[in-house]
C-alpha cells in the first residue's frame, strides 16, 4: 500500500512508567505490562473522544490492534469517518485524538503508519482491513477488545507518577 512508513527493532519489554516514543502517535515499543491492579495493561479497542495513554495504546497495537487517530479540532464529518472504520474489526479498532502528530489523520499499527490529509482517503479503510487483528506485533490473537478503560489507564500511569 503506497504511503505506509514501517518501523523495526521495536521492543516488547514491559515497563510501568511513563515511556517517551520517536513517532506520535508510537508504532510500538515498550508499553504497560499485562495485568495491574487498576486492570489489563493494554487499551480496550474503542471511540475515545480526548487523547488516551501511549503506553496502554502500544500494548493494545501488539495484540494487533489499528490505532486511527487525528488532530484536535478535526471537523466532526471526518472524525465520523474513522469512527465508521471500526466496523472493519471492533474488537481491534481504536480511535482518538493525538495532539502534535504531524499529519490530519493517521493510521498506526505494530511497526506501521500511515499519514493522509483526508479522513475519507480509501487507503484508511485498506490499512484497517489489512492489519486490525493481524500478527504484525506478535501476539495475533491476544484480546484488544475487553482492555483497560481510559480512566483505569489514567489511574495506573497516575500511580506511577505518585498521584
Amino acid at each position: 500500500m503506497t504511503g505506509v512508513t514501517t518501523f523495526s527493532d521495536l521492543s516488547h519489554d514491559h515497563l510501568e512508567q511513563d515511556q517517551t516514543y520517536p513517532q506520535t502517535p508510537p508504532v510500538g515499543g515498550v508499553h504497560w505490562p499485562p495485568q495491574t491492579e487498576d486492570g489489563y495493561g493494554w487499551l480496550q479497542c474503542a471511540v475515545y473522544p480526548e487523547p488516551v495513554v501511549d503506553e496502554f495504546a502500544v500494548h493494545s497495537l501488539e495484540h494487533g490492534a489499528v490505532w486511527l487517530t487525528y488532530q484536535p479540532g478535526a471537523q466532526p464529518e471526518a472524525v465520523r469517518a474513522l469512527t465508521d472504520l471500526t466496523a472493519v474489526n471492533p474488537d481491534y479498532v481504536l480511535v482518538s485524538p493525538v495532539p502534535g502528530q504531524p499529519a490530519p489523520f493517521m493510521a498506526t499499527a505494530w511497526g506501521l503508519q500511515l499519514s493522509v490529509e483526508d479522513a475519507s482517503d480509501a487507503r484508511l479503510r485498506e490499512f484497517t482491513s489489512t492489519y486490525a487483528g493481524g500478527g504484525q506485533g506478535g501476539e495475533k490473537g491476544a484480546d484488544c477488545a475487553h482492555g483497560s478503560t481510559l480512566q483505569q489507564a489514567q489511574t495506573a500511569l497516575d500511580r506511577t507518577r505518585g498521584g
